[in-house]
Parts: structure tokens; sequence; C-alpha cells
């Protein structure tokens, strides 16, 4: 899985590149408010142009409805590029996404320009991945690159369907970096391997614990799920979150982790409330016991420091999900206090997207991981040991 072709594998001099990028970029007001996603693209879009393509990049914004397209136009996204790449990136506004002025322009193209074609998703075949739009989409390209693992775990036309009708199709610089830190952290870890997983429920990453089980040497877990985990084995959790129906579920992974040598670590205090409100009065409790009004809503203190103690042993560390509400200042010491154990860290921490990531960089230790996945789903999926279509459909090297 992890040994596909890349851009350097293949001659792009004088050639029309498809690149699938991920521009599904925040937007208020027709103005962009995070360009991570854009920055994660230059490198192989510089690549491209310096080494003479003809660049043409595609991506979806949103879930526009056929009723109302206009809010999810790509335009603010060109306009933007432009101005960060120093050149113009054309903008073919078709709501064919591959139309007249998309041909015309791939047509006058010369080598190192660059356009972006409208929304992906105005095609409402292309999240089912229909041939025609894989057609249309091939028809103007050479080869294909896709750069854009966060959306690797959809077969859509513009990541799975457009690969079956161009000569080859490599991945771009930000996959192979995902494929190399995901990849080599799950499978050919440095070790003590700990993995570290929150969010609020357990169903959300059953496949993942099952996974990680496997490969780990110590697994800590905290966030909503953790309750369910300490209800099962009989605590009082009060009014916090809790899935009844993983209750046995929880009770075999603990067994499964003692009968593989895995340390699992679940919180031994929390910061508790009586209410789920940013405003509620944060308590500590004495150990694992929360009273009957009261929910958790972030690990306490004791289990920050074992949490933290436990990471900074470890040469190969995976997180992914908050220990708290983090959102709610008076319950995000959790998340913080890891955060900054990883930051602290000389091990290889790789931070497996979605709301963890967005912790890691609100926090300011983004700069401290050695890599940030830019994917979500994608990176979840990916710890579950599924392989992703959007990597899959890529030539072998």
């Amino acid at each position: 899985m992890f040994s596909k072709k890349t851009i350097e594998d293949i001659a792009v001099q004088g050639k029309s590149v498809l690149v699938r990028v991920d521009f599904n970029v925040p937007l208020k007001d027709g103005v962009i408010t995070d360009e991570n996603r854009i920055v994660g693209a230059l490198p192989t879009i510089k690549y491209l142009i310096a080494n003479g393509a003809k660049v043409i990049l595609c991506s979806h914004l949103g879930k526009p409805k056929a009723d109302n397209l206009a809010p999810f136009t790509l335009a603010p996204v060109a306009k933007r590029l432009s101005e960060i790449l120093g050149q113009e990136v054309a903008f073919p506004a078709d709501v064919e996404v591959v139309g007249p002025n998309a041909r015309e322009a791939v047509k006058a193209m010369k080598n190192g320009d660059v356009i972006l074609l409208e929304n992906t998703r105005y095609r409402a075949e292309e999240t089912k991945n229909g041939e025609a739009f894989s057609k249309d989409l091939a028809s103007i390209a050479d080869v294909f690159v896709n750069d854009a693992f966060g959306t690797a775990h959809r077969a859509h036309s513009s990541t799975v369907g457009v690969t079956a009708f161009v000569e080859s199709s490599v991945c771009g610089y930000l996959i192979q970096k995902e494929l190399k830190f995901l990849g080599e952290a799950v499978d050919k870890p440095v070790r003590p391997f700990c993995a570290i997983l929150g969010g609020a429920k357990v169903s959300d990453k059953i496949k993942v614990i099952e996974n990680l089980l496997t490969k780990v040497d110590s697994l800590i877990i905290g966030g909503g799920m953790a309750y369910t985990f300490l209800k099962a084995q009989g605590y009082t959790v009060g009014k916090s979150l809790v899935e009844e129906d993983k209750l046995d579920y929880a009770l075999k992974m603990i067994e499964s982790a003692k009968e593989k040598g895995v340390e699992l670590l679940l919180p031994i205090d929390h910061i508790v409330a009586s209410e789920f409100n940013k405003d509620a009065a944060p308590v500590v409790t004495e150990g694992i016991d929360i009273d009957a009004d009261f929910m958790g809503l972030d690990i306490g203190p004791k289990t920050a420091a074992l949490y933290a103690e436990v990471a900074s042993k470890a040469k190969t560390i995976i997180w992914n999900g908050p220990m708290g509400v983090f959102e709610f200042e008076n319950f995000a010491k959790g998340t913080v206090a890891v955060a900054k154990a990883l930051a602290d860290s000389d091990a290889t921490t790789v931070i497996g997207g979605g709301d963890s990531a967005a912790a890691v960089n609100i926090l300011g230790f983004g700069d401290k991981m050695t890599h940030i996945s830019t994917g979500g789903g994608a990176s979840l999926e990916f710890l579950e040991g599924l392989v992703l279509p959007g990597i899959e459909a890529l030539n072998d090297k």
C-alpha cells in the first residue's frame, strides 16, 4: 500500500497534469478563514510548475445542492492561490466542471501554467464515482496526481474513477508524507509504541482500538469514550456520556489488552461539572468514581500526569481524539497536558487528523509534532487497517 509511484517517478514536462487537491477550506462571506489545506498542496503544485507541467487543479468544497451552487464556488480559492503562488491561476467557471470554458482554458495552456476547475461536487456523479464525469476529467489530462489525503477514503470520480482513463496515476508530496508517517508509525514503529485515543464515542473507534491493540505497547484512553470503559468495570460515572450497548465490548477490549500484554490506561480522576456548559464550574474528583449529579468533561490532573509520564517514555506516539471538551476552556486542561507531553517528547509524534489536529494547532504545539495528518476520516480508516480507495487506485512502483 505504501510503495506507490510519486510525481518524481514520471515525466511531467509538457504534459497536462490533473491534480486532485483538498481545497475544502472554511469560507466566511467569501473569505478563506484557514489556508492550511492550500499551503499543504503548494510543494506538489510548485514542483509541477518548475518541471514544466500544465497544472490543472481540481477539488470539492462543501456539499453543494443543485439549487444552491453559488456559495460553494472555488473562485475565492483561485484568487488566493494566485496571490500565494505569485502567478495567475485561471478559473474557467463551468457548472459542469469540465465544460467549454475549462476545455478552452486547457487548450490555451503553456508549460508552467495553472488552472483551477470549478467545485467537482457541482457534478452529482462525483460522489457516486460516475463514469461519465471520470471520463470528462481524464479527457483534459495526460496524467493524474492525487494529493488529497483527506478524501482518499472516498471512491469518487476525482479520486478513483479518473485513474482508469489516464496513462498514469501517482501521488503528490502530501499523500507521500501521510503514507510515510502514518504507515511507518503503525507498521514499523520504534518501540515503545504508545497510542492515545480520545473523543466522544467508543463506537467511532472500535476498529481502531482492535487494530492498534495488535501493534502497540500501551494504549491510553481519554475523552467521553473512557466513561463507557469505566462503567463496564463497575465504577460510577454519574451523568457522563456512556454507550450502554458497548459495555461488553469495552470489557472484551480490556481482556484483549491483558492477553496481548498491552498496558491499557484509563482515567484515575476527572474534571467534572453539573452540566454541559462552557461556564460550568469545574470540580476535580478524588478518584475514579463520579457522583450521580456530575458528568465527566475532562481527565483530571493525576490522570494527565500519568498519561504524560507514559507518553514521555515512548519512542512512537499516535494521538487521535481530545481528552475532554477542549472547546470549553475550563475542560481543556487534559488535552493541553497531553499535547504538551508530546511537544516535549523526542518520540516520533503523529497526530491523526480531526479534532486532535485542531487542538494541537489551536494550542500552538503544531510545529513541535513530527506529523499532523490532513485527513480526519481518512487517517481514522488508515488506523483501522483499511485500504483507502484513493491510494489503492494509484500506480504501484
